[in-house]
């Protein structure tokens, strides 16, 4: 499996930050060609350093499908999208889930 892992800073005004992410943001991006399941984690608190305000979590079948998503016109629509109330906020990163024993 691979992932993307999108990090958000804390937004100058949460609520609409929200409006924005959940009501179009999301269901753009749930038409990106691959993507298995989008899980959103709202951080509660932060312990050490500066921490983040949400973490959205998007599952892959493999690399070639997580990058193949990423050159779609889905993903494009979805970018333009959050550069429209996120610029500045995000940190994107590929991950490959890890099983601990």
């Amino acid at each position: 499996m691979a992932k993307l892992i999108a990090l958000y800073r804390p937004p100058a005004d949460p609520q609409a930050f929200d409006q924005a992410y959940f009501q179009t943001h999301l269901p753009l991006l749930q038409s990106v060609p691959g993507l298995r399941q989008t899980v959103i984690h709202r951080f509660t608190r932060t312990v050490v350093g500066d921490g983040f305000y949400l973490m959205a979590e998007m599952t892959f079948n493999d690399l070639d499908s997580l990058k193949a998503g990423m050159r779609s016109e889905a993903m494009a629509a979805a970018g333009k999208n959050l550069e429209g109330f996120a610029s500045g906020l995000m940190t994107l990163q590929y991950a490959e889930e890890v099983t601990v024993p």
